[in-house]
């Protein structure tokens, strides 16, 4: 079971923790053993998009060779044409949340991770994502954060992107949630939120107001370090 209770502060967590635990049920966090190079990987794939050169990869990101080694072989077995489209991105929730319509928020985190927005997500934009999130300052993960939140990219939050935000997260855990949601909770969590958020009380909340909240929150800070180290 989930419990939903301070969902309007801690689904910054959720959208972060739920991410990782799909990559963890598709082997993509499992050691490599030996020493083989990742870059022999990218000569001997057959695939419409080839990544970028190690040394560059590793430039750009936070992570080591190995790390990057255990990322591709684990983005290639489920991508093996070497890029992700939404339909695909949907699929696999699909699969890790068969009680509830994960849809909605395999959109949204798509839209994060397709930088681009040519529709596609490469192994690319998989790792410069996924090393912020896991690797990234407290700064730089709540930066993310607020920019999967804030739907149209106009710098600001308002209570109706929010509202799509936790109906989505509703949507996909719903049969799991502790206590049982009602058909109200969602706004409920929403109102919250921007309580505590909406600092000014203008209405919207902006990445400054975000990220002074969050850093105020306990438990949003301890929570934050339990995505370090992960790989």
């Amino acid at each position: 079971m989930l419990n939903l209770d301070g969902l309007e502060v801690i689904a910054v967590l959720l959208v972060m923790g739920l991410f990782i635990k799909v990559l963890e049920q598709f082997g993509m966090f499992e050691p490599v053993g030996g020493e083989d190079s990742v870059e022999d990987d990218f000569e001997l794939s057959t695939v419409c998009h080839r990544p970028e050169s190690m040394d560059k990869l590793q430039e750009q990101t936070k992570f080591t060779k190995k790390e990057l080694q255990v990322l591709y072989r684990g983005f290639k077995n489920e991508c093996p044409s070497g890029v992700v489209n939404e339909e695909n991105f949907k699929n696999i929730y699909s699969q890790f949340f068969p009680q509830g319509d994960s849809s909605m928020y395999a959109h949204f985190l798509f839209e994060a991770f397709d930088t681009n927005k040519n529709g596609s997500v490469s192994f690319e934009d998989f790792v410069f994502g996924l090393s912020i999130i896991l690797r990234g300052t407290i700064n730089d993960r709540l930066n993310w954060a607020f920019n999967l939140y804030d739907l149209n990219k106009d710098g600001c939050i308002t209570k109706e992107e929010m509202l799509d935000i936790m109906k989505s997260i509703y949507d996909m855990m719903g049969k799991y949630t502790y206590p049982t949601m009602q058909d109200d909770a969602p706004r409920e969590h929403v109102e919250s939120f921007f309580q505590k958020m909406d600092r000014n009380k203008d209405g919207v909340v902006t990445i400054d107001e975000f990220i002074e909240s969050c850093k105020k929150d306990e438990n949003i800070m301890q929570s934050m370090q339990l995505f370090d180290n992960v790989i």
